[in-house]
């Protein structure tokens, strides 16, 4: 992902890019569009709303950097979510990095909430928004008989050696 140098924590999202990329690669075709029970978002749906998410993210904290376009919530295919995950994702590795090196000053996350100061806490928020979206695809995947697997749950969460070998 381009940028990924630099400042340890704007590395760490790019790894937690990386987990989810993992999973949207080993999820079964059949899980994408299948809805779930109750009134729950389809995973297209979770996939499309975290870049969504972060093409806000971008734009309210570092517009310059040309925002990403958004998905259409859920009709966007798997290659097309996934590019598009890769784009963001990549725009928030520079916003990180500009927002640790003095560049922004505040985190907006949202229109309506008090900006943060940048830091730490910013990048938690962003990491723990994603890591909460992907318990929701996995709980999904298992209650329509498609579980994601121990060898796949294994890799994302080894965090340290995403981190550390950029894969």
């Amino acid at each position: 992902m381009k940028g990924e140098g630099g400042d340890p924590a704007a590395r760490v999202f790019a790894a937690n890019e990386r987990v989810n990329q993992l999973l949207i690669e080993q999820l079964a075709p059949a899980v994408w569009r299948a809805k779930g029970p109750g009134k729950v978002r389809t995973v297209a749906a979770i996939f499309s709303h975290m870049h969504n998410v972060r093409c806000k993210w971008v734009r309210l904290n570092a517009p310059h950097l040309s925002v990403p376009e958004q998905l259409r919530r859920g009709e966007s295919t798997v290659e097309e979510t996934r590019a598009a995950l890769g784009e963001s994702g990549a725009k928030c590795v520079e916003m990180i990095q500009e927002a640790l090196g003095g560049r922004i000053s505040k985190f907006r996350r949202d229109g309506w909430a008090k900006p943060w100061p940048v830091g730490i806490a910013m990048v938690c928020y962003m990491v723990s928004h994603e890591a909460h979206h992907r318990g929701q695809v996995c709980m999904l995947a298992h209650q329509l008989g498609f579980p994601v697997g121990d060898e796949v749950t294994s890799r994302m969460w080894a965090w340290e050696r995403l981190w550390r070998e950029g894969k």
